[in-house]
């Protein structure tokens, strides 16, 4: 298949599965409740802390990054529940019979992943300026935050996928969903430094996707300190690389 064939099979499957949000918009609105308790109850309480190192900047401007990327990460996770439904239902043995190549399958869901974590984007800073939370929202910026939205939803859309095979029912996908989320989350410097962390816990943030995403989206719209943000877009476009390729090899073992 042609390099521009494969990318239009791509598309349209990423098409195909946005179509879904314009017919249930429910699953976005409901899903902002758990980011909005964060920005407005912890944030408040925790801007009392003195204990944590924000910088100059208040902490709920420090922590508005790091719960947008929770609340995209929480969307991408659970994409493997999708999979096993399609399976159950009889949808993607359908979707394999065609000549599409499953590899442009998961590139296809992951797009559509990361393009779904936008418009979760667009509600959090929405909510973000509700509460006057200073941000530097430029055009440039917020372009750059939705391009790295768009990655990160596809690395974790894909994670999700490539785990699908193993666990093979949506009640152990929620559980590993679960399991995977809050850990990277508290292991991150999403709600504070990595230098309050101790040494053991600091190593695996170091490693840790969400530190890089977290970080890049804070430097375009807290400090506009772009020096890190280079090694931040590839260690997430690797990440994301080596997912959709994890997600290409065991996706053949869905209906096994």
């Amino acid at each position: 298949m042609s390099p521009a064939r494969y990318l239009r099979s791509a598309l349209t499957l990423a098409e195909f599965e946005l179509r879904k949000i314009r017919h249930d918009s429910s699953q976005v609105w409901l899903r902002l409740v758990q980011p909005a308790l964060w920005l407005i109850i912890f944030g408040t309480v925790f801007s009392q802390v003195r204990g944590i190192a924000s910088g100059p900047f208040t902490y709920r401007q420090f922590m508005t990054p790091g719960i947008l990327a929770q609340s995209v990460m929480f969307v991408a996770i659970f994409y493997g529940i999708t999979v096993v439904w399609e399976r159950d239902l009889g949808l993607l043995n359908k979707l394999l019979s065609t000549p599409v190549p499953r590899s442009a399958i998961v590139l296809g869901k992951a797009i559509s992943a990361g393009v779904r974590g936008i418009f979760q984007a667009v509600a959090i800073l929405g909510i973000a300026l509700i509460i006057r939370v200073p941000l530097r929202l430029s055009v440039w910026s917020v372009l750059g935050v939705f391009a790295i939205i768009v990655l990160f939803g596809m690395c974790f859309a894909s994670l999700s996928m490539s785990l699908a095979p193993i666990f093979r029912t949506r009640e152990r996908m929620m559980g590993i969903g679960q399991a995977i989320t809050m850990p990277l989350f508290f292991a991150s410097n999403a709600i504070y430094p990595i230098s309050m962390m101790p040494g053991w816990l600091r190593a695996i943030a170091v490693v840790n996707p969400l530190s890089y995403v977290v970080d890049a989206m804070r430097a375009l719209l807290v400090t506009g300190d772009f020096g890190s943000l280079g090694t931040d877009v590839l260690a997430l476009l690797l990440a994301t690389t080596a997912m959709i390729v994890l997600a290409s090899l065991s996706f053949r073992k869905i209906l096994s």
